[in-house]
């Protein structure tokens, strides 16, 4: 079976190296590994381009503008050709066996998603080491760069939403579980590393969360209009 790897990044210059080295160095060698750059303006694609040759042809890169992360994200899976398609961002990397474990639990299935555990970190040090399960995922997201997901589910179910600027994740996963032939398997072994300096922990990223939650009524109205108040006012005082 082929792996898809696919890293997003703009002016990436400082991690991207570390992402990609988490690449290079996995034990389970079938894989291609796609980069989807933003059009930076740093250090970031003549890193991207010293790499190259040490993947022998298993690297495919793009640089142009875009409409945002999970734009990119779309262009990404569009070019890939593996059966599971995982997503790496530029400041996140993946553990050496990743692939191995994920290969190990993958049941040949069309329509999978295969997740597994996350380690946080901040300046390089560890601070948790989690797996949200996929029963709650009405409750909270899943671990999206230790997720694989099959080509199949996602040109039958479609692709990451613009609608969401930082949720878009969120939104797919819940979209792909409400139809009964996805399956998802959980994996319990470390995956990935995650960084929190990403965009992903900032108060507009939560208040795009509360936006999906309300549509897909995961959260009454009451609720809803409470914790958007309460996100505006911390907003507020964050800028001043």
């Amino acid at each position: 079976m082929l792996f898809s790897i696919i890293t997003v990044c703009f002016n990436s210059e400082k991690t991207i190296e570390r992402t990609i080295k988490s690449v290079l160095g996995q034990k389970f060698k079938d894989f291609e590994y796609l980069i989807i750059d933003g059009d930076s303006k740093d250090r970031t694609m003549e890193i991207v381009r010293q790499y190259e040759p040490l993947f022998e042809g298993k690297m495919k890169w793009i640089s142009e503008q875009d409409h945002g992360i999970y734009d990119a994200m779309n262009k990404g899976i569009e070019m890939a050709s593996g059966e599971l398609i995982g997503i790496v961002n530029s400041d996140d990397y993946y553990e050496q066996d990743a692939l191995e474990q994920i290969a190990k639990a993958y049941p040949g299935d069309e329509y999978c998603v295969i997740y597994g555990m996350l380690r946080k970190v901040i300046n390089g040090k560890e601070v948790m080491v989690y797996l949200k399960n996929h029963d709650f995922l009405d409750e909270d997201m899943i671990a999206h760069p230790s997720c694989f997901v099959s080509a199949k589910v996602y040109e039958k179910y479609g692709r990451y939403s613009l609608k969401y600027a930082y949720s878009a994740d969120y939104e797919f996963m819940l979209r792909i579980k409400r139809h009964a032939e996805v399956k998802f398997i959980a994996v319990y072994h470390i995956i990935s590393n995650f960084s929190l300096d990403g965009a992903s922990g900032s108060v507009k990223a939560y208040r795009d969360t509360l936006r999906l939650k309300n549509e897909y009524h995961l959260i009454g109205k009451k609720e809803y209009r409470m914790k958007m108040i309460k996100s505006w006012i911390a907003l507020k005082i964050k800028r001043t």
